[in-house]
Order: C-alpha cells, then structure tokens, then sequence
C-alpha cells in the first residue's frame, strides 16, 4: 500500500512536469520566444530515455547497497516529521557534494557535461540527464543509509527532489520573493548555472536548497539582461549535437589530453583537476577566469 501510494504520487509529479513543459512549449510558440527546437527537444527526450534505462538497470543494486548499508545505521530517529525533515536536508547537501564533484572534477564532468550541453533552456532541459550518473550517484547517498535513513526513503526522497529540480529549468519564470530567492533554488538562480558565462561558470549547485551555494561560496546572483545577457550551454559547444557525441565528446577529449600528457602525474591531474586545467597553462579552469574578470572589472 505505502508504494502503491509513493507510485501514485511520483507519477502525478511526473505528469505533472510533461504537462507544464507542454504549456512553456505552446506559450513560447504562441509568443514567438524560441525557447524550443525539435532537435533539441528530441535529443532531450531521447538522453532521458537513456538514462531511464541505465537508472532502471542499477536500481536494484542501488537497493541492495542501500539496504545493506542501513543494517550498520548508527542512531534511528523515530520523530516522522523531524526524520524526513533531516532526510531532505542531509540529502540536499549531499546532492550539492555529488553536483560540485561533477563541476570540479574533469572525469566526472565529462559525464554531467551532457546535462549541460544543450543552448537552450526550458523545462525540457531538465530531462537531459547526466547519463552515467546512476552508476556512482549511489556512493554520494551511503552516509544516508548509515544515518538511519532506509534504503526505499532515501530513493524516494531523491525522485522527488528531482523533480522539484526538474521544474527550475525555465525561462518563463522571474525573480521570485527575496525569502524565497535567499533560501531554496529558484529558475532564476538555476539560469545562472546553466550559462556558459565566465561569470556564472560552476556557480549555484543546489537542488532544493540554495543555501549551501551561500554558505560555500558557489552561490551567484543573476545579473539584469541588459547588464550581462546570459548565453546557455557549454564554453565550447561541440560542433556535432547529435545524442551520441553529446554524450561522449568530454571522454573523447578527456582521452585525448591524457594521452598528450607529459609524465603520469599530468595526466592523473587531467582526470581529477577541474575543467579546463592544462600542464601548460593553454586552457584555465573557471576560478582563474573569473578572477581575470574581476581584475578587468576593478580596472575600469
């Protein structure tokens, strides 16, 4: 009873994000705002597909481990209301972990890279999931398993949080109330972390909650339009869009780098160095961009 009841309730949420993205589509059509293509729909639709697949694939094992885990829980909380309250919110910051690691790491960035390769922004953008991140997300959720947290919990806490994260990804909606804004990510807050911007670059890694991004310096204002229009997608987009490169271009690149690389410590900093490091200093990572951007800024 208590799944079928979880089911029915991840099923409506789910509808519910198709029917909304249905409603953007037609209002950006109506209004002649551009915010979808065919193609880019499509392979969105189709990235979700995949990664349904390889999800649905490893969600026993992810159970199993989960499961496991739990018989070494170190305290229980028996409070319903406190114990989900805590859920979300040690959830929440361990998904800020798994996101940051997908930004400041470059193997894992060149899994998450395919989340972040589409130009455009609409809800629909949600749907291009980080493919392979079924196959590791699982190691990020254990300290949950031996806080107490059960296996089926924890699992259902995320579908849920992720599509709440779902819903940021839009273009439709403005800044909301300054309460709202200062605690949980908004679309404004989640348009700033799809920008390809120097600015904006591995900025707001929250899912439900944007304070973390306050507390651990990755948190960043969206800017007016007319002072800094934002430009989505990657720094460099590959010029092939089709699903298949957009899914493994960042491990062609990343393979190529490491096998250029002088010496096995360059190339393990290749692997594990965020984006955009390089042993010769051709490439900067994001952190020394911006500080380049803020040194020009200071000047004028």
């Amino acid at each position: 009873m208590l799944l079928d009841s979880r089911n029915l309730t991840i099923g409506t949420l789910f509808g519910a994000v198709i029917l909304v993205s249905i409603a953007e589509m037609y209002f950006s059509y109506f209004h002649d705002r551009k915010l979808y293509t065919k193609k880019d729909t499509w392979t969105n639709v189709y990235l979700m597909g995949f990664a349904f697949l390889i999800n649905l694939a490893t969600k026993a094992g992810t159970f199993f481990l989960l499961d496991y885990c739990y018989q070494f829980r170190l305290f229980e909380i028996k409070n319903v209301v406190l114990y989900w309250l805590m859920l979300i919110l040690i959830q929440d910051l361990l998904y800020w972990i798994l996101h940051t690691s997908g930004h400041y790491i470059r193997f894992f960035w060149a899994m998450h890279v395919t989340h972040h390769s589409s130009s455009y922004f609409n809800l629909t953008t949600g749907f291009r999931s980080t493919v392979f991140e079924p196959l590791y997300r699982v190691f990020f959720y254990l300290p949950l398993a031996f806080m107490g947290f059960s296996a089926l919990d924890i699992l259902y806490a995320y579908l849920i949080t992720q599509i709440y994260g779902n819903m940021v990804h839009t273009q439709t909606v403005g800044k909301l109330h300054p309460w709202i804004e200062y605690i949980f990510v908004t679309p404004s807050h989640h348009r700033v972390h799809h920008a390809s911007n120097i600015r904006y670059l591995d900025k707001n890694m929250g899912m439900v909650l944007i304070i973390w991004d306050r507390l651990f310096g990755t948190f960043q204002e969206e800017l007016p339009e007319n002072q800094e229009p934002i430009s989505y997608g990657l720094t460099h987009q590959p010029e092939d869009t089709g699903p298949v490169n957009t899914v493994f271009h960042e491990f062609v690149a990343l393979s190529s780098d490491v096998r250029k690389a002088p010496g096995w410590k360059n190339k393990m900093r290749y692997i594990f160095c965020p984006p955009g490091w390089s042993h010769d200093g051709s490439t900067q990572i994001a952190k020394v961009l911006q500080q380049e951007l803020r040194e020009q800024e200071n000047k004028k």
